[in-house]
Parts: C-alpha cells; structure tokens; sequence
C-alpha cells in the first residue's frame, strides 16, 4: 500500500522540480545588479562581494522555496540586505566595546584627590568646616544645619559662602 502512495505522489513530486527554473539561470541574471547594488551601500568591494556571496548561497539552500515566490529577487536582496545589517551592527557594538573602554581609575589619583580636600578644608574654621560637609557634601538644608549648630540659617549660609570662597582661592574653581 505504501507503493501505491509512492507511486501517486512521485510524478507530482516529479513535476514540481521541472516547473522550478534553474539555479544557474537565476544567478547570472541577478549576480553583477545585486553586486552593484551592495558595493553603493557598503561603499567596499569586497564586502559586497562577500555579501553578494552570502546572499545566493542562502537563496540557494532555500531554492525550491524561492523559485516558486512571486519575486525571488526580491528575496535575495532582502537577504543581502539584512546580511548587511546584522553584520553593521556586529562591528558597530565591537568598536563600541573596544573604543568605549575606559582605563580603570588610578587609586592614587584618588588618594591624592582626597588629601587635596582634606588640606584643603582644613583651612577652614570649625563652624566653616562644619557648615560646608553638612550643606555641600551630605546634602542638609541650612535650616537643618542651623538647628545642628545653634545657631540662625543665615549664619550657616553666611559660613557656607565664605568657605566656599575660601576652597575655591585655595583649589581652584572646581570647588
């Protein structure tokens, strides 16, 4: 019984690979337009070569398929083209990777970054000392800060603004 079946499918099986135009044919017609095509794009010879490559043998594998689509052209450059893409992206993230690597930071820099702003600030009266960290670094309003010191906000802001002068005419304006 399953010869039977072999038999009735055989001469359909048969006659879908003679209606399926040849390879070879397709190749010739579409290989120096799709090659054109992808050296415009990639502005690189070679790549388009290699893409051009790419794309047929793709087609190729696919071809009982491509061959029976209403524009098999179209197919092959929508494979070229998305060959390209994914290929654009992968050296778009690699330059990325490698270009956007940044050094670690040099622990010394920082010691020496530190030591700077302990000297610095060691300048600096107590109740000026203490205004500064409180309001600058650890982020307290005045009125916060004046309740710490007993003492009114505007003296705070007042101690703020002259050892923020201070910092700057000894470190510079980065302070």
């Amino acid at each position: 019984m399953d010869d039977r079946i072999r038999a009735l499918n055989a001469p359909e099986e048969a006659a879908d690979y003679a209606t399926i135009p040849p390879f070879d044919d397709f190749f010739v017609a579409e290989r120096d337009r799709l090659f054109s095509a992808l050296c415009l794009v990639t502005h690189d010879r070679n790549e388009a070569e290699d893409l051009t490559q790419e794309a047929f043998v793709r087609v190729l594998e696919r071809w009982d398929r491509v061959a029976t689509m209403e524009n098999p052209a179209g197919y092959l450059y929508r494979t070229a083209m998305n060959t390209f893409r994914k290929r654009y992206r992968r050296a778009l993230l690699a330059a990325r990777r490698t270009l956007g690597a940044t050094p670690p930071p040099d622990p010394l820099d920082a010691i020496e970054l530190q030591d700077e702003a302990i000297r610095a600030l060691a300048t600096l009266t107590e109740r000026q000392r203490a205004a500064i960290v409180l309001v600058d670094l650890l982020g307290y309003r005045s009125d916060e800060v004046a309740k710490m010191l007993g003492v009114r906000p505007a003296t705070v802001r007042k101690h703020v603004s002259v050892a923020r002068a201070a910092l700057r005419q000894k470190v510079g304006d980065n302070a």
